[in-house]
């Protein structure tokens, strides 16, 4: 039983690390020439998933996990408090997804752009 919940707490931060590499993981590209190629599907599928109003698949299985490990609710551990918090909000609505989404979309294209004209420029100097 202990094993999935300690299964069910790395889903919770697997889950978290990607959100927040699809929300800033842009900034990569400035270290990283071929980031782009693993930060543009992140991207894709977090404003898809939100956009869309569907559920990411490590919900289901995180709380499949933790039924598993015989766990009704979330611990009052960092966990539970925080990084659960932080993925699934209580008063999150269809609007505030819609908002999430299209932040996450433009926070990238706005960042991805400005690293494009940078580039583009120094190349022209260097031409």
């Amino acid at each position: 039983m202990m094993y999935y919940r300690l299964f069910a707490d790395l889903v919770v931060f697997i889950h978290l690390a990607f959100v927040i590499f699809a929300v800033f993981g842009g900034v990569l590209i400035f270290w990283w020439r071929r980031i782009p190629w693993l930060h543009a599907p992140a991207v894709f599928w977090s404003g898809w998933i939100e956009l869309s109003g569907r559920i990411c698949p490590l919900t289901p299985l995180e709380n499949w996990l933790r039924i598993k490990g015989g766990q009704g609710s979330y611990p009052g551990d960092f966990v539970g408090r925080y990084a659960l918090s932080m993925l699934y909000p209580s008063d999150l609505t269809r609007q505030h997804q819609l908002i999430l989404g299209m932040l996450v979309i433009f926070i990238n294209v706005a960042l991805y752009g400005y690293v494009f004209m940078v580039r583009r420029r120094q190349r022209k100097k260097s031409q």
